[in-house]
């Protein structure tokens, strides 16, 4: 062997060293970046904001998706806004995803699984976009109501590469089939969204529910529910929370006895502060 290749070879595996630490570090001349109303597939709904932030990379920035309620039927990511904002600020080294999906209308038009299927979409086109984003494919899901059950049932069910590191939910709805036997409310909003009565077609409300795919490998989830809720009752958070102990998955629940479908003010920037903690403690 000449002497030239000898100390080339030598010398390699400090380069490959060197190159290695420099990508593992944030890149510190990376600036923040945000794109509004970036496509993850044809339909005028199907679109997010994504929010990066600087000095990002891809070992260690994770991204936290955030998804809108509406039962299914309305709503808009501008609804999630003020919570981006707020928890951007709490979490600056996180990206932050907020996405539209296609919304249900008169009880045929893009009814389920059509959710369900454009939040997988939105998850991929992102994930797939990691190395262009300088991102990491670790991930947290939330969203309130209709969007915490679309963020658990992609958590428990369409994430095979269990990129899903941890799970906020709102008062989302979990077990679609008990949530149908509470009543005329229920009833009336489970049927928009789906297209058909459960007596009708049972396994789209038994394949649509979050409590059905727990097993224990699970990401960690923490659950907040207001006891006053009519729409999304507390039994839902209580299943969720008996399946999850079940399957020996860390959870937390949060409880606000006199809030309703919804909350502000102080018991909200509590929820903000709990679901920041539960972040920093099972996913950093």
């Amino acid at each position: 062997m000449n002497r030239k290749r000898f100390l080339f070879l030598l010398a390699l595996p400090f380069v490959l060293l060197c190159c290695q630490k420099e990508a593992e570090a944030p890149d510190v001349n990376t600036p923040a970046l945000s794109y509004t109303d970036m496509a993850y597939g044809n339909d005028a709904r199907q679109v997010m904001d994504i929010f990066l932030p600087e000095e990002r990379s891809v070992e260690h920035t994770k991204t936290i998706f955030i998804i809108h309620g509406g039962g299914w039927t309305e709503g808009n990511k501008s609804d999630m806004a003020e919570a981006v904002t707020y928890l951007k600020k709490e979490l600056p080294q996180y990206a932050f995803v907020n996405i539209n999906y296609r919304l249900a209308s008169n009880n045929a038009v893009n009814v389920f699984p059509a959710q369900e299927e454009d939040i997988k979409a939105a998850v991929n086109f992102y994930l797939n976009r990691s190395a262009e984003y300088l991102v990491s494919e670790d991930i947290v899901m939330g969203g309130a109501s209709a969007g915490a059950h679309l963020a658990m049932l992609h958590s428990y069910k369409n994430d095979p590469g269990r990129h899903v590191k941890a799970v906020v939910d709102f008062f989302g709805p979990t077990d679609l089939v008990a949530l149908w036997n509470e009543g005329v409310i229920q009833q009336w909003a489970l049927s928009a969204a789906i297209g058909s009565l459960y007596t009708d077609d049972p396994d789209i409300y038994v394949n649509s529910s979050p409590l059905n795919f727990i097993t224990d490998q699970s990401p960690p989830t923490i659950a907040l529910q207001g006891g006053a809720d009519i729409i999304v009752i507390p039994a839902q958070t209580t299943l969720l929370i008996d399946r999850l102990n079940e399957k020996g998955v860390k959870n937390e629940l949060v409880y606000y006895p006199l809030e309703s479908h919804g909350w502000t003010g102080v018991n909200l920037l509590d929820s903000y502060s709990k679901i920041i903690a539960f972040i920093k403690e099972n996913v950093e």
